[in-house]
């Protein structure tokens, strides 16, 4: 580790509440220690201890355990020089960051709120003082897309746009000569990802293409009620996969061949940018930062939210057009340079220089002496 480099602690997610945000957190810690970085990744889920994981299926219960357990594990940032709090919205921002932010302060440590959710604007709006005054504390705010900028910017926050990253080296990049009706989804089981919208716009292409399967990676409260729906559909050739690990999903997108995704609240999902790594032609429905990263008709096809028959449409216009379907998941992929690290890797830098410019880098330079 290079010891002239502030020393970064990341509160976020582990890799036991897969989804973007535990995904982003440990490909930044990940990142960043390639280019000497000291960083210290602390989970706002940690580890119950064994005779305690029982309570994982109580919800009250297991959230009174998790905090006892992650609270404690605060006093871990007393050793870093700058902390990063990921977050999403509602609740889980109460019991995640705002402790975190607590703490920093309490230490006199700048703070990174990092935001993720598609949720923002409501947040924002009717969450009133259970959110504003613990934004007034942070240091920074990054947010991953120009979307989520405006959303802040409503309010009268400024905020840094740094973009999510995708390693393009761990997907295979293939053409999808011939065109299969192979669909895939990679999102959780929650109302805001709309999979049971999905489930209806396959059921809608498979009465043109019988032979359609549709691969579904995911996890989540819907997955029974999800089951359901596709016997009420009669439809077959649909496949629940579980929660994939990330290791596992270069290997699932190169075998199968159309990406669809329904969400109904979203910002900049990383779903959508390992489809495009992979190759694959894109239908999407238009929330959050999707229409930004996917340009309609050019780098995939944008549908309405809440209109599964678009979404069938549009998926068998893909089929009936291979060549059109394949020049757009070229360009998709060629646009993901801006998502690299090589791209955002200097906005980082830029941000940790201006945080240990702080007023609260004294304190920092301070801590670092005694260490």
């Amino acid at each position: 580790m290079n010891t002239s480099l502030p020393r970064i602690a990341i509160v976020a997610p582990s890799m036991r509440i897969l989804g973007g945000q535990a995904l982003h957190a440990r490909t930044l810690a990940e990142q960043l220690r390639s280019e000497g970085y000291e960083v210290e990744l602390i989970p706002i889920d940690p580890a119950f201890p064994r005779g305690f994981r029982w309570v994982r299926r109580l919800s009250y219960v297991r959230t009174v355990v998790n905090q006892c357990l992650y609270l404690p594990s605060l006093s871990r940032l007393r050793r870093a020089d700058i902390v990063v709090a990921s977050t999403a919205s509602y609740w889980s921002f109460m019991l995640a960051p705002v402790p975190a932010i607590l703490m920093a302060r309490a230490l006199r440590k700048p703070v990174v709120l990092n935001y993720h959710s598609g949720e923002a604007a409501d947040h924002l709006a009717n969450w009133g003082a259970w959110i504003h005054p613990w934004l007034k504390l942070v240091d920074e705010i990054v947010v991953p897309s120009q979307y989520l900028q405006k959303v802040f910017g409503a309010f009268g926050y400024r905020v840094r746009v740094i973009h999510n990253t995708v390693d393009t080296s761990r997907f295979r990049f293939r053409e999808r000569t011939p065109l299969r009706p192979r669909f895939l989804s990679t999102r959780n089981f929650e109302w805001f990802y709309g999979v049971e919208q999905t489930l209806i716009a396959f059921a809608l292409v498979k009465t043109r293409y019988p032979e359609a399967t549709l691969a579904i990676a995911g996890m989540g409260r819907q997955e029974d009620e999800l089951r359901r729906l596709v016997q009420a559909l009669g439809v077959g050739g649909v496949r629940f996969l579980g929660a994939l690990e990330p290791a596992a999903m270069p290997a699932l997108h190169d075998g199968e061949d159309i990406f669809l995704n329904s969400s109904v609240i979203d910002n900049q999902p990383l779903s959508v940018l390992e489809a495009a790594a992979s190759g694959m032609p894109i239908v999407s429905t238009d929330v959050g930062d999707v229409p930004n990263m996917i340009e309609d008709g050019v780098a995939g096809t944008i549908v309405p939210k809440h209109d599964p028959a678009a979404m069938a449409h549009a998926a068998s216009l893909v089929l009936e057009q291979p060549e059109r379907a394949r020049r757009m998941a070229q360009h998709a992929y060629e646009r993901l340079d801006r998502f690299s690290w090589e791209a955002v890797r200097g906005q980082w830098m830029q941000l940790w220089a201006d945080m240990m410019r702080s007023p609260r880098s004294a304190q920092v330079d301070g801590d670092r002496r005694a260490a």
